[in-house]
Order: C-alpha cells, then structure tokens, then sequence
C-alpha cells in the first residue's frame, strides 16, 4: 500500500473561466471521486486541508509532494497554488503524477501536452453517473501508472539526464507493494482544517435564529487562523457576523463590512464576494438611510448580475433601483424604474431557462427560481399571474419535502417571499 497527496483547493470555489460564473465544491470532486478511486487502488489518501492544523502548511505540503508514491493533482477553477504545486512536484518526481480539471477549465500552453483527465462538475455537486464513470477511470489509471517505469514529468521527459531528488525512508525503486511511510496526519484529526470545515457547514446548518451563529463564527475564526487569505472563509466569516446582529445590527453590518473589505469587493470578479457586498450594504440603508450605502448595494448587485447572468443579482439589483426610486424624483426616479423594469424581464427569461433546464433544478434551489419569477411578475404589474404562480411553487415545496421525509419548512420560505412581496408593493405604490 502506498500514499497518495491530492494538490487541488478545498471548499466552495469560484471558477472565473465559465461564462456564468459558477462556485464548484470541490469537496465533492474529493470526497466522490479522488478519494474513493484511490482507496479502490489500494493506497492511502490525503489532501492538503487534512494537514493544516495551527502552523503553517509549508514544510509537511512539500514533504508530501517529494515523498508520496502518487500525485493526483486537480487543477479546476484554475487555482495557482495547485498549478504551483504541481510543478513542484514535476520537478522532484519523475513518476506517478496524475491530472485532471473540470470540462471547462481551460489548460496553459505548458500543460496541454500533459495527459489530463477531464469530468464534469455541476457546481454543487456531481452527477452519480458522472461520479462513477470518473471513478472506475481514475482507479484504473492509477493502478496502471504504479506498474509503470515511464516517466509522466514533463521535466524528466525532456531533460532524460535530470536525476531526482533523493527522498528519506523511501526509494524511487521501491516495489509498488513495499511499506510505506505513513501520511502526516490522519484525514480524520479534528484539528485539522478539513475537519474544522466540515464542522462549520454542520453547524451552519443547524442555524436557526440569530443567536445560533456564535458556533459557526468561532468555527470560522479557527479556520481563518489557519488560512488568513482564503475568500471562502472570509465571505463566510462576513455573513455569520452581519447575520449575527451582535451587539447590534448596525455594529455587526460594519465589522462585515471591514471583514469582506480584505477580498477587495469593489474591484472583485469574484460574483460571491460582490454579492455580499451588496447584501451588506442593503442592509446598512436598512439601518442607516445613508445615500451611499445605497448607492454602494446598486452597484454591487448590477455587478454580480453582469459577471454571474444570474436571477439572484438580478432580482436584488430591479429591487434596489425601485429603493432608490422611491427615495428620489423626477428623470433620477424613472430612469430607475425603467431600468428596473427591464432587469425583471431578464431575470424572468433566466428563470424559465432554469426551470425548462434538464436535468431539473433541484432541492430548495426549484423554491428560490419559483419565488423570484413570482417577485419579477410582480414588480412588472402580473399579479394574478404572480399569485397563481406562488400558490403553485408552495405547493410543490411542500410536496418535495413530504416525499423526501423531511421536516417542512415552507412556511418561513413562503413568509419571507410574502414579507419581499409586500416591500416590493410599497415601493410601487
């Protein structure tokens, strides 16, 4: 039995390269596909997330990348630690490397003579037909590359003189089936960053009220001592603090606000981090009547909107352009109903699109494009064809969640589109 080390980020990432943008997880390019494939084959898996404890990641993440037997390296969403990564390791090794990305990635010139395998990702998750065909490939290959002499670095490949680094308490000539050195934690450390991870979105989704999210932060707050520049954790790190509302809701929108600040949101391509710009300062008009605020929610939602093309930005930013007309007058005033209006029409081409899509959407994301075709037939004047829609999605909702056993919790889903509804009829009056 060997070890394998996964290079590839962990977590909810943005891939910038599809047009939408779209936030794989990659967890579950790990946890259904890598891992699994590698323990069919006979070998130990371990991914970077699962050593990071309170120290640096440096020295154990190149001890791996000299020392395990396998490599597997995927480079989805283009990230550049683990195309960095992945040269070191071409540098150190010349065998048992294996590639791959997701369809949409698009390979540097430097890479495309490299035998890469491709899957396709949905961003959520994964299809299970998909899971298994890239499994059974991915098993088969890295059975065959252990057996194999040939070298798989572009480096060695070129450069045939080249020897390789020399590698303590293990031998490049080692059989296949020899010991092995032991991975430098066990995946399942619980403090280690991958299991601190899992714990937050356990607790996020136990979160109930405003009160509960004092876990989720002290969860995030550990994770951002071991990784201080991730976006994820720090777009997460904003949202637990403003939905906390503590000490009060105006104090918690402005450490937000100066949290999501280090990802530079008001330059970021990054439709996640854009988006909850806008949210926070919604909410800091909400609070505090600020012209700039809202000027600053209006911009952020017509941002994400044109990087993402997607029905939550767009509803977001018709909504606040109504906010914003109906705090002014005159041309300023129409020029943003006009605009509104044409934005709501957009988003309900986006939402027949989604719910025409197959496969289907599904779990509460068929609510959510339910609920904002009704908000944009609304905001256009369609009541009756608002209401009818309404009665409709809630009543699938409720269906969904009775078949699948689950506790039904339409009813604060239904109260908060009620509540925007409202709002919304205010706005236009």
């Amino acid at each position: 039995m060997g070890n394998c080390f996964v290079i590839m980020g962990f977590g909810e990432k943005t891939d910038f390269q599809s047009n939408p943008q779209r936030v794989l997880n990659l967890n579950r390019t790990y946890a259904n596909i890598i891992k699994p494939a590698v323990e069919a084959a006979g070998h130990v898996c371990l991914r970077a997330d699962e050593i990071i404890h309170s120290t640096v990641i440096d020295k154990p993440m190149y001890d791996n990348l000299l020392g395990a037997d396998l490599v597997v390296a995927d480079l989805s969403t283009s990230n550049v630690n683990a195309v960095y990564e992945l040269g070191v390791r071409h540098a150190l090794r010349p065998h048992r490397t294996i590639v791959m990305a997701e369809n949409n990635f698009t390979f540097p010139f430097d890479l495309n003579h490299l035998s890469i395998l491709k899957y396709e990702h949905l961003g959520k998750d994964i299809g299970f037909d998909e899971v298994m065909r890239v499994r059974g490939i991915l098993t088969e290959k890295i059975t065959t590359l252990m057996a194999s002499p040939e070298p798989d670095s572009p480096v060695f490949l070129f450069i045939p003189t080249l020897r390789p680094a020399s590698i303590p308490a293990a031998s490049l000539a080692a059989a296949p089936s020899a010991p092995q050195p032991a991975p430098s934690a066990p995946p399942t450390d619980p403090n280690s960053f991958a299991h601190l991870l899992e714990s937050f979105r356990a607790a996020k989704a136990r979160v109930k009220k405003p009160a509960d999210w004092k876990e989720p932060l002290d969860l995030l707050g550990r994770l951002k001592t071991m990784q201080p520049t991730d976006p994820y954790i720090l777009q997460q790190l904003a949202l637990a603090t403003y939905k906390q509302e503590q000490p009060d809701k105006k104090v918690s929108l402005i450490q937000a606000k100066i949290i999501l600040s280090e990802l530079a949101p008001q330059a970021s391509s990054d439709a996640e981090t854009v988006g909850l710009w806008g949210a926070i300062h919604k909410r800091l008009w909400e609070e505090l009547h600020t012209p700039a605020d809202l000027d600053e929610a209006i911009l952020a939602y017509a941002r994400g909107y044109y990087i993402k093309n997607d029905y939550y930005y767009g509803i977001n930013y018709a909504f606040m352009l109504d906010v914003r007309a109906a705090a002014t007058s005159g041309e300023e005033s129409l020029t943003d109903r006009v605009l509104a209006r044409r934005r709501r029409r957009e988003v309900l081409a986006i939402c027949d699109r989604l719910l025409e899509a197959v496969p289907a959407p599904a779990g509460d994301d068929i609510f959510w494009i339910g609920a904002t075709k009704v908000e944009a037939l609304f905001g256009l004047g369609r009541k009756d064809e608002a209401g009818q829609l309404r009665s409709q999605i809630v009543a699938k909702e409720r269906e969904r969640l009775t078949n699948a056993g689950a506790s039904d919790e339409t009813g604060w889903m239904e109260t908060s589109l009620v509540t925007q509804l409202d709002k919304l009829a205010t706005l236009l009056t």
